[in-house]
């Protein structure tokens, strides 16, 4: 071979290579690209999809279960704020009352609904904070089968008497209690509620024998207490503020560091008998099943707020002792581990089960 033909095919070989490598390289620049704009096109289904989805919810009726039967806040605050979510999205929300098992049953229907954002859950502190201490046996659990979406209103709990019961303050009763054990009945919405609690605080701390009747609701504790089937009850003040006015009701103390401003002239039951940290303020929440879409979430919380900050929705509410609140699903969620951890130490120190 002469050296230009060896120069030659040398100069062909090198060709050869760069063209390989180039068509290298440009299959490797498509391939880059083709990734990136597989990348775009995924963040952009990603965060604009739930967003047309957030703006079309919701397009038929929603429905919010209340696991207590109507009557107590867990049934007025959902229907009060219903109402004007209904106004505001031009869809029907449907209060629809699931009772039974101290609020086992709605909580467990809610939390196999589909998570769609059509099924909520009027949820209060007994059954996120309180029955899972409780219930060895849940078919749910708070944490995993739940999606928390703002926490409504707090209410303030006040101990009142049926007027057939001889005593006009808490010294009265504790003595009455102390001289007849076992013969004063306290009722509750159910085992395991907030007034079922604040009663047996109330047993231990004063050292008296209390008879606990439990109802499906407290709207029934409430109706049995007016009839004389009952001694007492800690009632949120929602439920029976328009009684004791009317002296139907006796209030002996509010569960609450504070006096409420719905009932000024009741003193807290630490002012009335030494009773520091008896208290017991109920909270009630919005939750739905887990693994609702999160801009859906957004959108059910922001409206809820928007109501929750109406200025005749909030006089309706503080003029009964409710205080809305409307808070972000973050900050429920730190709220009911907070609730949770609270309760837990309670109830096993008290020694309550139900099986």
């Amino acid at each position: 071979m002469t050296p230009e033909i060896a120069e030659r095919a040398a100069a062909a070989l090198i060709d050869a290579r760069l063209n390989r490598r180039w068509l290298i390289l440009r299959q490797l620049r498509f391939s880059i690209l083709d990734a990136a704009l597989a990348v775009l096109l995924f963040a952009v289904l990603l965060f604009t999809v739930p967003d047309a989805a957030a703006q079309a919810y919701p397009a038929r009726p929603v429905r919010i279960i209340v696991p207590f039967s109507p009557g107590g806040p867990a049934d007025f605050l959902p229907r009060l704020v219903g109402g004007k979510l209904s106004e505001m999205w031009g869809q029907p929300v449907v209060v629809e009352n699931r009772t039974g098992a101290a609020g086992n049953i709605g909580m467990s229907l809610g939390a196999k609904a589909t998570p769609d954002g059509y099924t909520l859950i009027s949820a209060p502190v007994g059954n996120l904070a309180i029955n899972p201490h409780m219930y060895s046996n849940l078919s749910y659990d708070v944490f995993k089968d739940f999606t928390p979406i703002t926490l409504v209103g707090t209410v303030q709990n006040v101990l009142v008497v049926s007027p057939s019961v001889p005593a006009n303050n808490l010294a009265d009763l504790l003595a009455l209690a102390k001289a007849q054990p076992g013969k004063l009945t306290f009722g509750s919405g159910g085992l395991g509620s907030q007034n079922h609690m604040a009663g047996e605080l109330l047993k231990a701390m004063g050292n008296v024998d209390l008879l606990h009747v439990p109802y499906k609701g407290i709207g029934d504790a409430v109706t049995a207490l007016l009839g004389g089937q009952i001694s007492m009850a800690f009632v949120q003040i929602s439920s029976v503020k328009a009684h004791i006015d009317s002296g139907r009701l006796r209030a002996l103390g509010v569960a609450s560091a504070q006096r409420s401003p719905a009932l000024p002239n009741v003193p807290t039951l630490n002012e009335a008998g030494s009773f520091k940290g008896l208290e017991a303020v109920s909270w009630y929440a919005l939750v739905g099943p887990a693994g609702m879409p999160r801009d859906v979430v957004r959108k059910i919380q922001a409206g809820a707020a928007q109501v929750l900050q109406m200025p005749d929705v909030r006089e309706r509410l503080q003029s009964i002792g409710a205080d809305p609140v409307g808070s972000t699903p973050e900050s429920l969620l730190a709220h009911m581990h907070a609730e949770y951890d609270r309760y837990g130490p309670i109830i096993r120190k008290l020694g309550i089960k139900a099986e």
